[in-house]
């Protein structure tokens, strides 16, 4: 049977992803889904293919719709609304994390070493909270560098994409492509989007092996670090303290905002 809500699960996923600091992959274990997104990327090459794609093609239909549709107001947001924006992303990742840990079952199962690990994952994402763009605007003169800078670009940050905490959107900011990127998507540059494209799902493909590996014969440790990993996301996405009053209150009601939606996402989708 097709899944078909996979395509607002997707949209919520496209969304996150256009914003720098915030993971599609932490919105797939928002919303449930991350164990069998892994699982379903993994099995497009199995026997059981047709059953992956059914899960996969809504999936990447949302997450097509929403990045060509709300690049741009994700973008508009960002640029003039950060503090807001990020506070909304803030909330939704706070309130996943009660589920993480019911999920792993800490009480119980976590020993001395997976809270090492849990450390380990968050300070790694944490650190990137020290890193700037050095990003001047869009790359106008594109050539066969700039076009297989992209290429890896696609692939490194799907590879970070697809680990709850990493923010792919985050790493082309780092890498200084984040406005190019963006940019190619709002005004459907195709030559961009496909090379893009293409490096994303070779990251894709890549890193689900990966993870699913460490899910399968690590399931304790890879919940821990993926626990670290949303933890150390809030401090990249944390703006810092609002400077005006109005800026307080929107804030707040923001971050309220995502509180109540990782909820909702939980009643929905969890019972």
């Amino acid at each position: 049977m097709w899944e078909w809500r996979n395509i607002y699960r997707g949209m919520l996923m496209g969304a996150s992803d256009v914003v720098p600091g915030v993971s599609g992959g932490t919105i797939a274990v928002v919303l449930g889904i991350y164990d069998r997104l892994i699982e379903a990327i993994n099995g497009v090459f199995s026997k059981e293919w047709k059953k992956h794609l059914k899960f996969l093609i809504p999936l990447g239909m949302g997450v097509s719709i929403s990045i060509i549709l709300l690049a741009s107001l994700i973008e508009w947001l960002f640029e003039h609304y950060p503090d807001p924006t990020k506070f909304f992303f803030l909330g939704l990742i706070i309130g996943v994390l009660p589920y993480l840990a019911h999920k792993a079952d800490m009480k119980r199962t976590f020993k001395v070493k997976h809270y090492v690990l849990l450390l380990i994952g968050a300070g790694i994402v944490a650190s990137m909270a020290v890193f700037q763009t050095g990003e001047s605007g869009q790359i106008q003169d594109l050539d066969s560098s700039t076009y297989l800078l992209l290429f890896f670009s696609g692939w490194l940050a799907s590879s970070a994409m697809i680990l709850p905490g990493i923010s792919g959107s985050f790493i082309l900011l780092v890498i200084g492509v984040y406005s190019t990127v963006v940019g190619g998507i709002s005004d459907f540059k195709i030559d961009i989007i496909a090379v893009v494209g293409l490096g994303i799902l070779f990251g894709i493909l890549v890193m689900s092996k990966i993870v699913k590996f460490f899910l399968d014969n690590y399931t304790i440790g890879t919940f821990a670090v993926i626990i670290g990993l949303v933890i150390g996301s809030v401090f990249v996405i944390f703006p810092g303290v609002p400077g005006t009053l109005i800026l307080w209150i929107v804030s707040i009601i923001t971050f309220i905002s995502g509180l109540l939606t990782a909820w909702l996402l939980g009643r929905v989708e969890y019972n």
